[in-house]
């Protein structure tokens, strides 16, 4: 059974209470069909006949195909199909319904439509994921005729712009430029012959990257979203980010960056698991005390997405190595658990122009911030404007000998996923400037405001970067 919208004609719309559209499930036109008269049954008779086969003064289109051009009520369905139901009543046929649009709906070239683009105007491609695969316009707006007018006031918040819809052949896209026009957007056409044409008149095309079934399946909940999307999930597929750290603040971090689909995830640790970990470093079990890190991290996150490609970085992290590990990453989540190799990530990322998505966690306390002067707007501070130096250990006890509550490195974790997620997607606004601090006791969250310093020597404007610094004395004991 898939998930198929039933479009309602206005002279209909009093059987459904108004809606113009109607969800349904079936395999089949016909099944949808008896779904639909099955919810609103005083539009049984005017669509079906006693024998329930369908009326002749009734059509119905699976997307722009007439079903009686294909298998009747048989015609089977797929996920997000949308059937438009086109009765006689309203007046004459389908067809007589495409002239009326065409008589009230602008329709221009190819062509023009290129050149209207250049000027501004949106192209939106409102065919089904599969036809789009196949190929689109360069620029086009790919939002389906499914959620169109749910997705289309975010990609053109500005009813005053130019929409030009495009579909396969041209008749799709009268239906939709008709209701965008009916939702206020002033100026609205359909290019005439749609993708065909375009193709056909040799004007340029590409072949967007798009997820194949099995990732539509795992991703569902995200395609529903228009901030994330297609675009977004297959921008997620292609981004790399790097966790320092496979321990408390690492695990959890990792495990929903690699469920939302980060296509390559780094990992850096040298250390072995320890049954004092597992209180808190999800990661790991017990039958792999003594085993590396990284070789755990990686078996538990393949085995929950085995698209997402692990790179083990099995090695203590130093000044030596680092702009070799961090190179090729897009962004930084620190999970570390001492201030030597605090201070070396921070100004790695400084002098790489990364986003360093931070975490720490003591006892029942945690923090999060994103460090990033290398913002191209609204740059923030790096760890080093808060803290220049670190303190000696005996004032900055570690978690090993502080102890911290097993669940709140999950939280914290969580928190730095989220933020990394929003940068790679490029949506809200990250804690960038912003530390976050949670205090478990009291169930309380408090958000400060950081400013950078202008005077950093790591990340002051025009300063030269000083190099890194070997901080190692400074270490607290092995901890989470």
């Amino acid at each position: 059974m898939s998930t198929v919208h039933v479009r309602i004609p206005m002279p209909l719309r009093g059987c459904t209470g108004g809606a113009d559209e109607v969800e349904v499930q079936a395999a089949t036109v016909g099944e949808a069909l008896h779904a639909l008269v099955g919810r609103h049954a005083s539009l049984s008779p005017r669509l079906l006949s006693p024998e329930g086969t369908l009326r002749p003064f009734v059509n119905v289109f699976v997307g722009d195909r007439d079903v009686r051009a294909l298998r009747g009520l048989d015609t089977p369905l797929s996920e997000g199909d949308v059937l438009a139901v086109i009765p006689a009543v309203a007046g004459g046929s389908a067809q007589e319904v495409l002239a009326e649009l065409k008589a009230r709906i602008p329709e221009i070239a190819p062509r023009e439509a290129l050149a209207q683009q250049a000027r501004g105007a949106l192209l939106v491609d409102v065919r089904e994921p599969d036809e789009i695969a196949q190929g689109t316009a360069p620029g086009a707006l790919r939002l389906g005729r499914s959620f169109l007018e749910l997705r289309i006031e975010r990609a053109a918040p500005d009813p005053r712009q130019p929409l030009i819809l495009m579909c396969g052949s041209g008749a799709r896209s009268l239906f939709a430029a008709a209701d965008l026009a009916r939702l206020g957007y002033a100026s609205v056409c359909s290019l005439a012959g749609g993708f065909t044409r375009w193709k056909g008149e040799g004007l340029p095309v590409e072949v967007p990257p798009t997820l194949d079934a099995a990732a539509r399946e795992r991703y569902s909940r995200h395609l529903l979203m228009p901030e994330v999307g297609e675009a977004g999930q297959v921008k997620l597929q292609a981004s790399k980010v790097l966790l320092v750290g496979a321990g408390g603040l690492g695990s959890p971090a990792a495990y929903y960056l690699a469920a939302a689909g980060v296509g390559t995830l780094g990992i850096v640790d040298h250390d072995v698991v320890d049954r004092s970990n597992l209180q808190r470093q999800i990661l790991h079990n017990d039958a792999r005390v003594g085993t590396s890190k990284v070789a755990s991290a990686r078996q538990t996150l393949e085995a929950l997405n085995p698209t997402v490609k692990v790179v083990g970085h099995e090695e203590h992290l130093s000044s030596a190595n680092v702009e070799r590990i961090f190179g090729g990453y897009q962004l930084v989540v620190d999970g570390c658990d001492n201030f030597a190799t605090r201070y070396l990530v921070n100004d790695a990322c400084v002098r790489l122009k990364l986003p360093n998505v931070h975490g720490s966690v003591y006892r029942f306390e945690g923090q999060v911030s994103v460090f990033w002067p290398a913002r191209p707007q609204r740059p923030g501070p790096c760890y080093r404007c808060l803290y220049p130096e670190p303190p000696p250990p005996e004032y900055a006890p570690s978690c090993a000998e502080a102890g911290v509550l097993g669940v709140l490195p999950g939280v914290i974790g969580l928190l730095q996923a989220t933020e990394a997620l929003k940068i790679l997607l490029g949506v809200g606004e990250p804690l960038v400037g912003r530390l976050l601090y949670f205090d478990a006791l009291r169930a309380s969250f408090s958000t400060l405001q950081l400013q950078r310093d202008p005077d950093c020597r790591y990340c002051g404007e025009g300063r030269a970067f000083p190099g890194y610094v070997d901080y190692e004395r400074f270490c607290a004991s092995a901890a989470a």
